[in-house]
């Protein structure tokens, strides 16, 4: 499971035309679902995005979580995060995890996530066409992957 994560001053979906969600400050959350991902990747990940301190606190270090600091979430699913690029100029896509694995996936996730935020978190429409925008804070981009730990 990948998770790219990015702090923003707001952030909102349109799925299909229609909008679905808009939130200020707090975080966005692109979610990438592989073949190999399990309940325990989940677990691991949304306890990390959850206490990861990437806002600032009253010295201008970042040292708070988005709990601490009562922001709100976005997730949304993206699939290319687990493009390989290794062979010519087309992404291969082949470690993503179809819709049959990926769906229920997804769903645990956010409801694990909103189990450590305490809240509810935003999403967007699962395998829509979707128009994400935000303002990023800082800039503020992390990429974690549930398999590397890192």
């Amino acid at each position: 499971m990948r998770v790219l994560i990015q702090r923003v001053k707001k952030a909102g979906v349109i799925a299909n035309g229609e909008p679905t969600v808009n939130i200020g400050h707090g975080l966005l959350v692109l979610l990438g679902v592989e073949d190999a991902d399990t309940k325990e990747d989940i677990i691991w990940l949304c306890r990390k995005i959850s206490g990861l301190r990437i806002f600032n606190d009253t010295n201008g270090v970042m040292n708070l979580s988005v709990k601490d600091v009562e922001g709100e979430v976005i997730v949304v699913s993206q699939f290319t995060l687990h493009a390989s690029t290794k062979k010519g100029n087309r992404p291969s896509y082949i470690r993503a995890a179809g819709p049959e694995k990926a769906i229920p996936l997804y769903e645990e996730f956010v409801k694990q996530l909103q189990y450590d935020l305490g809240k509810a978190a935003g999403t967007g429409v699962f395998g829509a066409h979707m128009e994400v925008s935000l303002v990023n804070d800082g800039p503020v981009t992390i990429m974690i992957d549930s398999k590397n730990r890192e």
